[in-house]
């Protein structure tokens, strides 16, 4: 049968549709494998697979969703965004401390060691109101204080390479501020950890000098503070721990007032029992028999594992921290009795924190803090936190701070300043003035004291300075950077040498060393006594100054009564009688 013409047609186009497909293909370079592959990674990224593939690939990955590679390498350069090099924990904290440091240094001294050269040479051009002194030897002093200034600096640059906090005593503050964040007991209004406190920066520079502290903010500790306390110790715990065998009495003795504060000092302390770090908390809120068998109990488990141990291998050391406290928390009364009982032996604490002497002073507590300083060792450092101004709290203070102290506050008011100075004012006549002003270095405190006269520009002066020679004291003229002169040796016995400055020189003196101030003319204004009286003995707390005060000085009466009133000391009453006559006229 005959085909029709649209037949033939149709398979002569079929024809040429192969015969171009097949032109197509013999043009092209691609193998037939190749073309296999390339049908594959179609099906791939299709979804559809054969049944004989299910498990021929590796499974696809972020950076290869769709498998191109097959779980091979790519060796192309992937471009990255560069990133600066982080910093260590350690550097970063280091340079935080640094900065803090030299912002309260610049807030409190500015410029300090420039107006003390300065100083020195406007003093070499005027000749001292006293004595002429020789240029020769003003001109080694202001070389002297050149050198010292030298000194000084390269010794605050090590300080504080050597001040900074550790990362464990970092550890020890996040993990106390974590945990009282999550009980809600710690809040703080700038949401600023507490290792970048400013209180904590300045009590680590003075914890970290070895000596005594005398906290004088006003207030008794804070959540903060006792943080910045507890972690302090515990650094030099884990430091001492490194040397050699731990200790067998506590480390820390914290005195408190009630057993509220004892809660609170204890709530932040047990965050540090992870780190082994053990508190034990004695307050009249549980009976004596349960505390002393406590603490005996403690005492004898510690006892049989040294025994027990001793041939232990190392891993087994560190049960015998979890069997004696390393803090103490108390308050006095209760402490004294186990004391008085031999339950518990403080001959080994090395530190005691006095808290708020103010709560100490309410509760008639302040004799039996000073028993309890008798039974720790005249060694041990002290922090005392001195809230209360009253005078009778002073010699607590002076039984507790033995030693050469730190003054910490961050409260720049006079009463917080002058904490532990005692200001005596003398009404005489001025011809009593001169035999009181020379009766004061026979006093047992002056014999061991730096003893500093303030003069005003009088000819009557010379008879003080010969009055006090014939006794058989050194006298030496201050200067804006004078240093302060030692006792000298007079016919086998010390005498002190005595300091005497200018009223005008005040303000450009440094006065921190003395601790004895004579005020002989009161002439000087009430800012210049205010000036002597906060910066007087910043290293002890045996300062006392002396006022004379005469019927010519009546004007500053009602500003000086102002000032010790505030500062709660004794008015006498010639002085009340003097501001009243005064504010009559």
């Amino acid at each position: 049968m005959a085909k029709g013409d649209d037949a033939v047609r149709k398979k002569l186009n079929k024809a040429n549709r192969k015969k171009l497909r097949k032109d197509d293909r013999s043009s092209s370079s691609v193998t037939a494998r190749v073309a296999s592959i390339i049908a594959a990674k179609k099906r791939r990224q299709t979804g559809k697979r054969r049944k004989c593939q299910g498990m021929c690939f590796s499974l696809p990955t972020l950076e290869d969703p769709f498998n191109d590679r097959n779980g091979r390498k790519d060796f192309e350069k992937v471009t990255k965004k560069v990133m600066l090099p982080h910093k260590d924990e350690s550097e970063f904290l280091r340079e935080k401390c640094k900065e803090i440091i030299r912002k309260n240094e610049k807030a409190k001294n500015p410029g300090l060691k420039n107006m003390k050269v300065t100083s020195l040479k406007n003093e070499q051009k005027k000749s001292l109101p006293f004595t002429s002194i020789d240029s020769a030897v003003q001109r080694s002093r202001i070389a002297s204080v050149r050198t010292k200034t030298q000194l000084s600096g390269k010794q605050e640059e090590a300080c504080e390479n050597s001040d900074c906090p550790s990362k464990y005593l970092i550890r020890c503050l996040n993990e106390i501020e974590n945990s009282l964040r999550c009980d809600g007991t710690y809040s703080n209004e700038e949401d600023k950890p507490l290792f970048v406190s400013t209180w904590g920066v300045e009590f680590w520079k003075c914890y970290s000098a070895g000596k005594d502290i005398l906290e004088t903010s006003g207030t008794s500790s804070t959540i903060e503070q006792i943080a910045w306390i507890v972690s302090s110790a515990a650094d030099t715990i884990s430091r001492k721990d490194e040397e050699g065998p731990p200790a067998t009495s506590p480390f820390l003795l914290f005195l408190v007032a009630s057993q509220e504060k004892a809660a609170m000092v204890r709530s932040v302390c047990k965050p540090l029992k992870v780190l082994g770090i053990h508190t034990v908390s004695i307050h009249p809120g549980a009976s004596l028999d349960h505390q002393i068998q406590g603490y005996s109990y403690s005492q004898h488990i510690y006892a049989w594992l040294s025994l027990s141990l001793s041939l232990c291998a190392p891993e087994c050391i560190f049960v015998l921290k979890s069997s004696e406290p390393e803090f103490m928390i108390s308050t006095p009364e209760r402490l004294l009795e186990l004391l008085s009982l031999k339950a518990i032996d403080l001959s080994g604490v090395s530190w005691l924190i006095v808290d708020g002497l103010e709560s100490f002073h309410k509760h008639g507590y302040l004799d039996k803090v000073n028993s309890i300083r008798n039974y720790i060792s005249r060694t041990t450092r002290a922090v005392v936190f001195d809230d209360c101004y009253r005078r009778a709290c002073v010699p607590v203070v002076q039984t507790l701070l033995t030693g050469s102290v730190h003054r910490l506050s961050l409260n720049d008011s006079v009463t917080s300043q002058s904490a532990c100075i005692i200001q005596s004012v003398n009404m005489s006549s001025l011809k009593e003035k001169l035999s009181k002003a020379v009766q004061i270095l026979g006093q047992p405190f002056a014999q061991a004291s730096k003893v500093l006269y303030v003069v005003g520009k009088d000819s009557q002066n010379h008879k003080l300075v010969a009055a006090l020679k014939l006794k058989g004291h050194s006298i030496s003229f201050v200067s804006a950077c004078s240093e302060v002169g030692n006792s000298m040796e007079l016919k086998g016995k010390m005498k002190p040498a005595v300091s005497m400055i200018d009223a005008d020189q005040i303000h450009t003196s440094e006065l921190g060393e003395y601790e004895c101030v004579v005020i002989y003319d009161c002439t000087l204004s009430i800012e210049s006594y205010v000036r002597i009286l906060t910066n007087m003995a910043r290293y002890t707390v045996n300062g006392v100054l002396h006022t004379f005060f005469t019927t010519e000085d009546a004007k500053l009466a009602g500003p000086l009564i102002k000032i010790l009133e505030q500062c709660g000391q004794s008015v006498p009453e010639a002085l009340r009688k003097m501001s009243l006559s005064s504010a009559t006229l």
